[in-house]
Order: structure tokens, then sequence, then C-alpha cells
């Protein structure tokens, strides 16, 4: 593909023609009612330096590295009219009313030879939903997101995606745990890419207002450019795609805990009407397998967002979006159908995903005991999720002595239940798992959070090489790379176990 600048881009301003907006350009924060957005000016960088950049990315927007000054806040060009959307959700279970971009600006919308795309900046300055906050955001938070929304793209995982991370030269002051310790640290913009960054609050915060007209505009807006298969002139269509949203979303956290993600804040505002993971905030990756995990500090007391929980809490979320639809609905009572899909196709996708991970052709009923069997001894020691499926997708032979390096502590390996259990699996597949399958579920490296750790620390003394290196090494997540394997195939080190920004992170990481 030919490389364009960003003037000569085909700039579009679908979601500003289409939806009510607000009169006043940028402003304090404030409440905007009966409005999608705000046009916000994205603050001045200082010193922008580009630090990071997906090729991939680029390619599929036409352009090289580069933009600094656009990318990090500093200029516009001609088609750009950048806002801030209004949305609303429910945050740990509560409905927390009007919340919105507040550190979020999109510069506008893009066609591309295939497809639409909404460019973001994550981090360049307060708009009229910041609250009390300054809109800005740290290196470290931007590192996670850039390798991340990348990385989760390469495992096959539906995502947003990353253009950019440009240092804004400027220290922006972060209290990382809460806890009464701000510090200064270095600022820094990403710049994210989607279809649109449109979330299940986005709904919501009209229904909750009454506001029934810009819900239904917004309605009609959403379906007509990213559901033109779609209609929603009766409940019956209302219902379908609403369906189809469902099943996304279903998708979507199957593949999540397939690889072992944990997003780590679920709110309603956090949630794709794409079926894409978006908001990589106070996110992990399980180290030993435990479902009651979680990395958000804010969530250690109730862990309403641990791994175990991520299908529960997605229909829960499902449930709340469905409500904010219900005024358009002739009959509200069909939207029960659209819960019972997303229960379906959870069932459906998490299942096939177990069958791969074990190299069957598909799980059948008569695999429960073996299924769970398998959970139960994942979680009796110690054991690294990561290192032990991928070591068993090579497994020769059924004996766990092969498996050892994904225990943390080898002498509390209870062998003769292993060995017995990988007999029964040995039986079930005939001696021949489908280990092509297997390597294609089970990925050999994951943006554990200790790498990305090393990648900021790094970054911080303005050594940018182990984030890159980290970049390139997770574009190819399924494949052996033995030249990076000693330094990055293996368990968690113990200087990570207790370690803030590895065990431990909060909403600012």
């Amino acid at each position: 593909m030919s490389t364009v600048s960003f003037e000569s881009l085909h700039w579009l301003r679908r979601f500003l023609d289409g939806t009510p907006g607000d009169d006043q350009v940028g402003g304090r924060p404030r409440q905007v009612p009966k409005v999608c957005w705000s046009r916000v000016t994205p603050a001045t960088a200082p010193h922008p330096t580009l630090r990071l950049w997906s090729v991939e990315m680029g390619s599929e927007l036409g352009l090289e590295a580069g933009h600094e000054k656009i990318l990090g806040g500093s200029v516009s060009v001609k088609g750009m009219d950048s806002y801030a959307q209004r949305y609303g959700g429910h945050q740990f279970g509560h409905w927390a009313g009007q919340l919105g971009d507040g550190r979020a600006i999109t510069l506008g919308e893009v066609k591309t030879a295939s497809d639409v795309l909404e460019l973001q900046l994550k981090g360049a300055g307060t708009t009229p939903y910041s609250r009390t906050a300054d809109g800005k955001a740290v290196l470290r938070s931007s590192i996670r997101e850039f390798l991340c929304s990348e990385a989760m793209h390469h495992l096959g995982v539906p995502t947003t995606r990353a253009l950019s991370l440009v240092t804004t030269g400027e220290a922006v002051v972060r209290d990382v745990l809460y806890n009464g310790n701000p510090a200064p640290e270095p600022g820094a913009v990403v710049c994210r890419v989607a279809p649109s960054f449109l979330r299940f609050g986005s709904f919501q915060i009209h229904a909750a207002m009454g506001d029934r007209k810009t819900l239904a505009t917004l309605v009609e807006h959403t379906v007509k450019h990213h559901f033109p298969d779609h209609h929603v002139n009766d409940d019956e269509g209302r219902v379908a795609w609403l369906e189809r949203i469902a099943e996304d979303t279903a998708v979507m956290i199957a593949h999540w805990n397939r690889v072992g993600f944990v997003h780590g804040v679920m709110n309603t505002d956090n949630m794709s009407i794409h079926g894409l993971t978006i908001d990589y905030g106070p996110y992990g990756w399980l180290e030993d397998y435990n479902p009651n995990w979680t990395p958000n500090t804010t969530d250690a007391s109730r862990r309403r967002y641990r791994y175990g929980q991520q299908a529960h809490i997605g229909a829960w979320n499902i449930a709340r979006f469905l409500e904010s639809i219900g005024p358009l609905m002739e009959e509200p009572e069909h939207l029960h159908e659209v819960l019972n899909t997303y229960y379906a196709a959870y069932e459906k996708h998490n299942s096939s995903m177990w069958a791969e991970k074990l190299g069957m052709d598909e799980l059948r009923e008569s695999d429960a005991p073996l299924l769970e069997d398998l959970v139960a001894l994942l979680q009796k020691v110690e054991t690294d999720m990561t290192v032990f499926f991928r070591l068993l997708s090579s497994l020769e032979e059924p004996k766990i002595k092969y498996l050892q390096t994904a225990f943390y502590d080898v002498t509390q390996c209870p062998e003769d239940e292993w060995n017995g259990w990988l007999n029964q699996w040995w039986q079930r597949v005939k001696g021949e798992p489908n280990r092509e399958r297997m390597r294609r579920a089970n990925p050999k490296y994951v943006l554990r959070n200790w790498m990305a750790q090393k990648a900021i620390e790094a970054a911080e003394e303005e050594d940018f090489s182990v984030a890159e290196t980290l970049y390139q090494l997770l574009k190819k997540p399924y494949d052996e790379q033995p030249e990076f394997e000693n330094e990055w195939f293996k368990k968690r080190p113990e200087w990570a176990r207790n370690k803030v920004g590895c065990s431990m992170l909060s909403c600012s990481s």
C-alpha cells in the first residue's frame, strides 16, 4: 500500500454529523445533557517524541512512522474534528452517572481501503468529562496499553489496536496505588484505533436520563454505520442486532479465558459494542492458575472482576445494556432472548476453545469429569498456566515429569494424581492429540505483567529497546522463537511476586 500523510487521509465525520453534540467547545468538566459528544482540542505536548510504532496498523492506514506532533496532540490537520464522547456506566456494580472520555480525545474517523477506523489519543488533556482529573496519561500505563493492544491482536483476541506511543516531555503526577503517595512520572500519549469506541455506557447514559430521542438517534447511527446487515425498524430487528453484540462479547471473553487474560475492570463503560477488548488499565495475565485472581487493587476485597467470573460479569453487563435499549422496544420481554443467546454462545465457544487447548476435535458431554479434574489439579499447587499448556502441546508420553517446569514448587506436585489425569487424557485422544491445534490455542508468549514492568523500568531510563523487543516477540506468540525462550518463556520471577506493577495494579495503571 502506498504511504500517505496525515493531511491526505480520507477523514470522515459520521459520528459528529449523525448524533447530537455539545454547543460549547472544550470547557471545564461539567454535566452535558442530551448529547453524545463534545468538541475538544488536545493539549499541546512540550516535546513530543515517537517511541513505539505499530508497523501493521500504520500500513493499514497507509502511514509511515513519524507524525509526533499530531500523535502527541500538538498539531491538527485539515479534516480532523476532535471530540470526546459522552457515556455513563456501572462501575463495580453501581451506577456512576455521566462518565465519558475523561482522558481520551478522538481525532476523527478515517476511511481506509477496507474499513472506517476511529483514531483516538489517550492522555491528550482534559475534556468536559475529566471530572477532577487532568486528562493526561503516564508512560507506564501507555506502554502497557500499546503492547497489550498489539499482543492481543496477534493472539487472535478481539481488541482495539494501537498505532503509536509518543512521550510528551512533561511530568504527570500520579498516585500509583491510591495510597497517598503521589509522584511525578513521564507523560505519554497512545493513539488507539477501532471501528468505533462506542460502548454499553454510550447507550446507558441516555436511557438513564430518560432521553429517548438521543438514545434512538444513537442506535440508528450505530446500526447504519457499524452493523449494516442489521436494522432496528422493529423488535425482531433490534433483538437480532443485540444478539450479534451478545455473541461477539461472549467470543471475546472466551478468548480472554483461553489465554489467561484478566481485564481487571469490566465496568459497563469498558465494554465495546463491537466485542473488542477495550480500555487496558489494571489488566493482568494468570501466572499460577488461580480463578480467584484479579490484578486490580481497587477490587481486592470483593474480587468482582476475577478471572473465574469474567463470563458471568459479561452476562451482567449485557443485561444492563439490554435495559438501556428497553425504552425502544415495543415488547421488552423479547430482550430475554438476547441474554439466552449470550449464555449459549459463551458455552459453545468456551467448549470449543477447551477442546483446542486439549487437542480434541470437540468436547463431549462425557469429557466434563476430565475437564473438572484438570481445573482442580491446576489449583492444587502453584502452576503456571501458560507454561503448562504449552508444554502439554508437545507431550510425547503421559508423564508429569515432562511438565515439571510449569510448577513453582516441584516438591509439592501431586505426581500420582497428575499421572492419573494424563493417562485418562491420553486415552481420550488415543495417544494422538492434535498438537498443531493445541499450539494454535496455547500461546508460548503472552504479555505477563513482569515483562511489561521490565519494559517500563527501562523506558523510564530512556531505553525503549525492551518495549520494542516485546512488541516484536508478541507478534508471533504461537511460534517457538528459540532466541527469546530463555528470557521470556518462563514462570514469573520471584522478584515479581509482590511487586507493584506485576501483582498489584490500580485504575491509574
